[in-house]
């Protein structure tokens, strides 16, 4: 093994195929790390925390996108946050030493009270601010080496680093300065054209059946000035050639077709959505195995298990160090 991973989602809404690189990471890590992947339910109350969502459906349909996809419990520990009490302790107690001013300089900060207040959201809370340094601990507490993230969340992996140094310094040496590991993830968007969102509306789910892929297939927004068959297209404009961008070994091909005007977009719709089929397909198959009563539980729980094992190690070495 090179080395541990720790990795997580919020349970915040139904995953998509927008989520579905990332996993698709996860599972080809998981051949090479000692993987700890967390529903991180504590963290879907900072920015929810009156929203009184149905945490237990959102968690278990998290659990089964993630085992439909490829995610093998026997070589990850797949687990909740909340029932490993450690992360909320370690949170506590890097929070004794963590200066404000660190928290007050992560980028996503601002801009996400910016945005969501603009939604009506109260983001002025304890709980927010914090939830940079509840990230490191999770990180932390399993001492992981390196964590797979997207861009945009390279800041809370430097956060994480400060914080397990400052930690170091102070008490002694327990943390290891984990890598980020930016993987390649397109960003795609929905079929209308906007930011992929099941509250848009505009989502192909990661368990969509046949029909859904194809009426979401059809619904996508393509190149507005190509009005019949053998119009020159600007696939670069349309919504679909992004989704063949990814899903379609032959895109070249795609790409001159549509420039040429040799093929209408009724019928690079329907090559779309047979590759989507062949790719969404598996996911289904798998999905009725893990949705058996009890599996999905039980992977939860044995996970649950696997994680308070490595946590309480490190809680150990922590309470040592500190003088608890």
């Amino acid at each position: 093994m090179k080395g541990r991973i720790f990795s997580g989602m919020r349970p915040t809404g139904p995953l998509h195929i927008g989520h579905l690189s990332v996993i698709q990471n996860w599972v080809a890590l998981q051949n090479d790390y000692e993987c700890y992947f967390s529903i991180v339910d504590l963290h879907a109350l900072t920015t929810g925390y009156e929203d009184r969502l149905d945490y237990p459906r959102l968690r278990r349909e998290i659990a089964l996108d993630w085992l439909s996809v490829g995610i093998d419990p026997k070589k990850s520990a797949v687990f909740l946050q909340s029932e490993v009490k450690e992360h909320a302790e370690l949170h506590l107690l890097f929070s004794m030493f963590t200066p404000l001013s660190w928290l007050e300089r992560v980028p996503t900060y601002k801009d996400q009270i910016l945005q969501l207040s603009k939604q009506g959201k109260d983001l002025g809370t304890y709980g927010f601010l914090g939830y940079p340094l509840l990230m490191a601990a999770d990180i932390l507490l399993y001492k992981a080496s390196v964590v797979p993230v997207g861009e945009d969340q390279i800041p809370h992996v430097e956060l994480c680093r400060e914080v397990g140094r400052r930690f170091n310094h102070l008490y002694g040496m327990v943390f290891p300065e984990p890598k980020d590991l930016v993987g390649k993830v397109p960003l795609l968007p929905g079929v209308d054209g906007r930011k992929m969102s099941k509250s848009y509306n505009n989502a192909i789910s990661l368990t969509a059946p046949t029909e859904e892929i194809k009426t979401r297939v059809q619904q996508m927004v393509t190149d507005p000035a190509r009005l019949r068959k053998d119009d020159l297209g600007h696939p670069e404009v349309c919504v679909v050639y992004k989704f063949h961008e990814i899903y379609t070994p032959e895109v070249a091909e795609v790409e001159e077709n549509c420039r040429g005007g040799k093929v209408g977009c009724v019928a690079c719709k329907r090559q779309l959505a047979e590759n989507l089929e062949k790719l969404i397909s598996p996911f289904r198959e798998r999905r009725v195995y893990w949705e058996e009563p009890g599996r999905v539980e039980k992977v939860l729980e044995e996970g649950a298990e696997r994680a308070r094992v490595t946590a309480a190690e490190t809680m150990k070495e922590v309470r040592c160090v500190m003088g608890l």
